[in-house]
């Protein structure tokens, strides 16, 4: 009876394990920020996957009707292509950070993969815009222990999620605002997209349209919209975060 019951264990544990890879709040491979802790009114709107034309451009456009500043984690082959949008962003008070050269799903990746996927976006950021952020978002949110070490090893703070507007299939934008509502607690970074990882010009029309919805909806209540590194520096515990990540 033993061994079924050990066999049962080690499965459950793989399993658990597995899913501590893709989890967007899991902690089990090393540290990863985020949000703040529930109830606090600072929300964080994080935007995926470009620079993108024309809708990072109709997003810059919304976010500074209202007064918001948002960070964006871009693709550095996209960036290469359109650095004009990448200045832009930052020009607009914007945090970028890296999410990689191509977008792979790094816990298939060797180590060596994993470096010149950094360096490379890091490079194409650097060419783009100068300075940037010290901020990482791996594809897809996958991680191991690897992943996390290495991207200290550049001096990147990696950045998670808790809320998932589940927008990459481009729904209705009424559909990606609900999604939104159900999960925010306060001291949330909400993932959203500005881009598709699989070719420039994805359509992000709907995320834009509830954007300026979630924007409005939520300052209403009282709510700010923090940049992550702003989010990050409002809390008492930043400075031994940031040390993890130098």
């Amino acid at each position: 009876m033993l061994a079924p019951a050990l066999e049962a264990i080690a499965a459950a544990a793989s399993v658990a394990a597995g899913y501590q890879t893709m989890s967007p709040t899991g902690q089990w491979y090393g540290r990863t920020f985020i949000g703040l802790p529930r109830g606090s009114k600072q929300l964080a709107l994080t935007y995926d996957d470009g620079p993108n034309d024309p809708h990072t451009f109709r997003l810059l456009e919304v976010l500074a009707r209202h007064n918001v500043h948002a960070t964006f984690f871009l693709i550095g082959k996209y960036v290469g292509q359109r650095p004009d949008i990448a200045r832009q962003l930052l020009a607009a008070g914007h945090t970028i950070g890296n999410h990689t050269f191509s977008h792979p799903l790094l816990t298939l990746k060797a180590n060596s993969t994993i470096r010149q996927q950094l360096s490379d976006c890091r490079a194409a950021l650097e060419d783009a815009v100068g300075a940037h952020s010290n901020l990482f978002r791996p594809p897809f949110g996958g991680r191991r222990p690897a992943v996390l070490h290495l991207a200290r090893q550049f001096g990147l703070a990696p950045i998670m999620w808790n809320v998932t507007a589940y927008d990459w299939n481009a729904p209705p934008a009424a559909q990606i605002e609900r999604k939104v509502v159900k999960q925010i607690r306060g001291g949330d970074v909400i993932l959203l997209h500005d881009g598709g990882h699989k070719h420039m010009g994805a359509d992000r029309s709907q995320t834009v349209i509830a954007t300026d919805h979630l924007i409005a909806r939520y300052k209403s209540q009282g709510y700010e919209f923090r940049t992550i590194p702003q989010m990050i520096e409002s809390t008492p515990a930043h400075e031994a975060f940031a040390s993890q990540h130098r």
